[in-house]
């Protein structure tokens, strides 16, 4: 028999750095999760990513306190940032300019994130990646 959905919820934390204190704790409690086994599934799911890397991850519970996770990729913008050595983007990105990235960079992003992008090829993940890094005001040479 299958189990009785309760609900989803999204949360971003960073990898391996998943701990009850909040804002994951009280997320988590207020729906009967158990935190503790959520906070060590999610750090040793992330234990091969980046440390302190942004993790965009679904949270599907059930009415029994189970719980399945879908952890994402971490998101462009922060690949994009890490590429061109820049804090945070452009306040102002249609007129200033906060970094450059490379071809290259934008295709090794774009093949990182492939599973987690609405696109069918690498140059149709290429595009969605330009755009983000248009949209921050970082140059791509």
């Amino acid at each position: 028999m299958a189990k009785k959905l309760a609900g989803t919820m999204k949360l971003q934390v960073p990898a391996g750095q998943a701990n009850p204190s909040p804002p994951v704790g009280p997320a988590l409690g207020q729906r009967g999760i158990n935190i503790m086994e959520f906070c060590k599934a999610f750090n040793a799911k992330t234990a091969d990513l980046e440390p302190g890397a942004p993790c965009p991850t679904v949270i599907t519970y059930y009415q029994d306190k189970s719980f399945a996770m879908d952890i994402k990729t971490p998101p462009a913008s922060y690949y994009l940032k890490r590429a061109a050595k820049v804090k945070s983007g452009a306040n102002n990105p249609s007129r200033e300019t906060v970094g450059t990235v490379t071809a290259a960079q934008v295709k090794e992003i774009a093949e990182a994130k492939m599973k987690d992008l609405n696109a069918n090829d690498i140059e149709g993940a290429m595009q969605i990646i330009l755009g983000s890094a248009r949209s921050m005001g970082i140059e791509v040479k």
